[in-house]
C-alpha cells in the first residue's frame, strides 16, 4: 500500500479525513511515524485549502495506531502570512498521534546565515540498493543507496518508491523518519525502539529534488536512562538543505 494509495482511498468525514494504514506501512503493532505525520499533513491540505508553504510540523506519537484511522484537522489561528493548523489521529486504541503544523508564507528580511553544508557523498557513486532485498514492513516502500555511518549516527540517500501525486512537503515528512535512531550506532544488538516526539523545520520555499532522491542525516546529540535525543538534516540531490529536525527517541535496548 502505497502513499498515494492512502491518500486518494481516504475520505472527507465530518469535519476531519478517514484513512486506513495497511500493514505495508507498520514498524512493529504501530504505522511507521514518517506515514502518520504525512497521512496527517495530508489531511490538513485537504480541509483547509490555500495554505502557505509549511515551516515546521510538530508530532507527538501519544500510542499505537494502525488500520482505519480518524484524523482531525482543526484551524487554530490563521493571520495575514501564517496559519497553525492541529490535527490528532485516533485508532481503534483511542489517540494515537498529534501534530501541530505552522504554515508561514516567506517574507523579506534583513538577516540570512546558513550553516548546513551537505557532507561530501555523491550519490552517482553508490548503486541503489536492490528492491527485492529490501525488508519487508514499511521499508518496503523505500528506495535507500548504500550510505556511511557517522561517528554518532548514520548517513544515507533514501526516496519514496511510489510519490506520484503526493506533494513535496507531504512527501519530505514520510521519508524524513526513514532512517534507525542515530543512537543505535551504539548497539551491540538491535532491539525495539519508538520515537516520542518530533519537531521537523522547512527551511526551503519550495523544496525539490532530482529523481525522488534525498540525502538523510542523523546524528546522536544524547543518549542514556532509556531515551536519546537527536538531530536530523535532510538535502537534496544536488545539496541543498531542505529541512532539519530533532527528535526524541524511547530505547529499549
Amino acid at each position: 500500500m502505497s502513499l498515494p494509495s492512502v491518500e486518494r482511498d481516504g475520505e472527507l468525514d465530518s469535519g476531519g479525513f478517514c484513512a486506513t494504514i495497511g500493514d505495508g506501512w507498520l514498524q512493529g503493532r504501530t504505522a511507521y511515524g514518517g506515514a502518520s505525520a504525512a497521512i496527517a499533513l495530508a489531511a490538513a491540505k485537504a480541509v483547509f485549502t490555500g495554505l502557505p508553504p509549511l515551516r515546521c510540523a510538530q508530532v507527538a506519537f501519544v500510542g499505537p495506531i494502525a488500520g482505519r484511522v480518524h484524523l482531525m484537522p482543526t484551524l487554530l489561528r490563521q493571520g495575514k502570512n501564517s496559519a497553525f493548523i492541529a490535527c490528532d489521529v485516533t485508532g481503534s486504541d483511542g489517540l494515537g498521534l498529534r501534530a501541530l503544523f505552522l504554515f508561514m508564507a516567506s517574507r523579506d528580511s534583513a538577516i540570512n546565515y546558513e550553516n548546513l553544508t551537505a557532507p561530501p557523498h555523491d550519490l552517482p557513486d553508490i548503486d541503489p540498493v536492490d528492491p527485492a532485498t529490501t525488508p519487508q514492513g514499511f521499508l518496503s516502500n523505500f528506495d535507500f543507496a548504500h550510505g556511511a555511518r557517522r561517528d554518532a549516527g548514520y548517513l544515507r540517500w533514501a526516496r519514496l518508491r511510489d510519490r506520484s501525486n503526493v506533494d513535496v512537503e507531504t512527501e519530505l515528512l514520510a521519508i524524513a523518519d526513514a532512517l534507525p535512531p542515530a543512537a543505535m550506532i551504539f548497539a551491540k544488538d538491535w532491539g525495539p525502539v519508538s520515537t516520542a516526539s518530533w519537531q521537523i523545520n522547512l527551511v526551503s520555499d519550495a523544496p525539490a529534488t532530482r529523481d525522488g532522491w534525498w540525502l538523510l542525516g542523523a546524528d546522536t546529540l544524547h543518549a542514556g536512562h532509556g531515551s536519546s535525543s537527536q538531530t536530523m538534516t535532510i538535502w537534496n540531490h544536488d545539496g541543498n538543505a531542505v529541512a532539519t529536525a530533532t527528535q526524541s527517541v524511547a530505547l529499549f535496548v
